[in-house]
């Protein structure tokens, strides 16, 4: 599955959410369910990619303002509701994370610190597909050894930025101005 393919599959099941009313997460495993087990590994693979490649200090941050404060496993959650946003804002956020100032969500969510784009069921849907299509819960972590195994690129160091104290208002302001600015706007 190229990634052109899993952006794909994510904005179909973005659009069967809004005309069904059902959950993201669950639209998403439906649709992964009528895949051939090979392609709901490979949405994995690339799932796996673009959910590394928001690994880093800066988008952290991001998550840490909005949800006022973020573990290392909300950050796992973050990420997948980053990418449950859709190609675009996954895009936006990446080139600079201080842009989900502007989403929706974000905004309306501002100093309430409900983890708005926390979305961890996200991060199981290749998994609850395989589950779907087997009635095994492990049968996608079994199909996965073996399929990470054979592509041994997968593993790559990740670059994760600057560190910096998310715990600095007057950092955060800098690095993140305009989300600081709707976060302690709101709470001050």
């Amino acid at each position: 599955m190229d990634i052109d393919t899993f952006w794909n599959v994510i904005e179909a099941a973005r659009a069967g959410a809004a005309s069904t009313g059902e959950p993201f997460d669950e639209v998403l495993v439906n649709q992964l369910a009528d895949r051939p087990r090979q392609e709901i590994l490979e949405y994995a693979e690339r799932f796996d990619e673009v959910h590394d490649a928001l690994y880093r200090w800066d988008v952290w941050a991001a998550a840490y303002l909005i949800g006022g404060g973020c573990s290392d496993d909300s950050f796992m959650d973050f990420r997948a509701g980053v990418i449950a946003l859709g190609r675009q804002w996954y895009e936006r956020a990446a080139a600079d994370p201080d842009s989900l100032a502007g989403h929706p969500d974000v905004v309306q969510a501002a100093g309430v610190h409900d983890e708005v784009l926390f979305y961890e069921d996200v991060n199981y849907a290749a998994s609850g597909a395989f589950e779907r299509i087997t009635g095994d819960a492990d049968a996608f972590y079994e199909a996965w050894r073996g399929f990470h195994t054979a592509n041994p690129e997968n593993e790559q160091a990740v670059d994760m930025g600057e560190d910096f104290d998310f715990d600095d208002d007057s950092e955060m302001s800098r690095r993140l101005p305009r989300l600081a600015a709707l976060v302690f706007g709101s709470t001050r």
